[in-house]
């Protein structure tokens, strides 16, 4: 693409990364395992080669931090039909095994997750007196440790790659929690009472509505309203049937007219007069978005009595919001944030990482063992992502 004039030396340093320089750490371990090799094909110890190289693998920190703007970048340059031309050529080439070019860019991080389900395995296979034993032991818990490192780093990144794509409207939205955040819990598309598309940000300190704008081709989050710290955050849970998508209470309209799926969050004092009644795609959505929001707020939850006598809050008019130009309107599901994104297996491997708390229907309150579910969540928490 370089020769060809399409994309520039640094838009591809920026896509493909460092990728020459881990070829290296690869073939070194390649190296090692021959030399354990009997003649016969089988190895009789390998933990002791695990132990030496795994850490190693903290050399992708870099890649997979990268490789959310790596994607965004990639997207863009798609548009440029050239560049649209030159990787259609390249899948149908039978070298591509019809796989388009970021299938090849993931392949790295897809692979450093399973790393631990191979130990596992392989620790399946080997009996308990066998010497090899402490080894592979050893080795899973540092492979574990090399994940969650990684997996902290890409957490920031992405978080910091979203706080520069936030558009104010107002100094007044500006809060210094938004530019120091180091974790995105949560985000994803749900709409307002309205009808009208949002897409939010649970950062760890503060909730950031905000509207997807277009301009030249790049993609911003214009901030909607103002943000609401955390713990100035009210969470509702609402029934299916409690409001109307356009802002009708039930009774008022047909069974046909009630909005399913929906909560509403505001501030805890009445002085801002925020409120935000919001509905996501499906039930599941809705469960990733009140697990996520809960764990956040839990430090700084009132007791239920004072709770329930906060009064209610009437959501301000949608026009005294200034305009939005060039609204993107895609279909998006919500996400709760993991850093890394995985199969279903893999999702088996972080879920010691990535936990958290029950939620029942119907309810705003959690109970004493729900909290309690919810307070190691919130210890063990670094990072929630799910792009939905």
């Amino acid at each position: 693409m370089l020769k060809l004039s399409i994309m520039s030396e640094e838009e591809l340093t920026h896509i493909f990364g460092d990728l020459d320089s881990y070829i290296p750490l690869h073939e070194e371990f390649l190296a090692k395992l021959g030399e354990a090799t009997r003649a016969d094909g089988t190895v009789g110890q390998i933990g002791h080669i695990l132990i030496n190289w795994l850490p190693r693998l903290n050399a992708y920190k870099e890649y997979c931090s990268n490789q959310l703007a790596a994607k965004a970048l990639l997207d863009q340059k798609k548009l440029d039909r050239r560049v649209q031309d030159f990787l259609q050529r390249c899948i149908e080439s039978p070298f591509s095994r019809k796989l388009d070019l970021w299938s090849f860019l993931d392949i790295p991080r897809s692979r450093l997750v399973k790393y631990p389900l191979l130990l596992k395995e392989i620790l399946r296979h080997t009996p308990k007196d066998h010497l090899d034993t402490k080894s592979l032991e050893e080795a899973l818990c540092l492979i574990q440790g090399v994940l969650a490192d990684i997996n902290l780093k890409k957490g920031e990144s992405e978080c910091q790659y979203y706080v520069d794509k936030l558009e104010y409207l107002d100094d007044k939205q500006r809060d210094l929690r938004i530019e120091s955040s180091k974790a995105l819990l949560c985000h994803g598309e749900l709409k307002n009472k309205n009808g009208h598309k949002l897409y939010l940000f649970l950062f760890q300190d503060v909730l950031v509505l905000t509207r997807p704008v277009t301009r030249n081709e790049r993609h911003y989050f214009q901030v909607y309203r103002q943000p609401i710290p955390v713990q100035e955050l009210v969470l509702e849970d609402l029934q299916d049937g409690d409001v109307r998508m356009g802002g009708s209470f039930r009774g008022a309209f047909s069974n046909s007219d009630k909005a399913k799926n929906i909560f509403r969050v505001r501030f805890k004092d009445t002085c801002p007069g925020q409120s935000h009644t919001l509905q996501a795609n499906d039930v599941f959505h809705k469960q990733q978005w009140l697990n996520c929001i809960k764990t956040a707020i839990f430090p700084y939850q009132q007791s239920p009595t004072e709770q329930k006598d906060l009064p209610d809050l009437s959501e301000e008019c949608e026009e005294n919001q200034p305009p939005v130009t060039n609204v993107k309107d895609p279909r998006r599901s919500s996400t709760v944030s993991g850093i890394v994104e995985m199969d279903l297996e893999e999702n088996e491997l972080n879920s010691t990482l990535n936990a958290g708390g029950d939620i029942k229907d119907g309810k705003t309150q959690c109970s004493q063992k729900e909290m309690q579910k919810l307070d190691k969540a919130q210890q063990g928490l670094k990072r929630k992502e799910t792009l939905v």
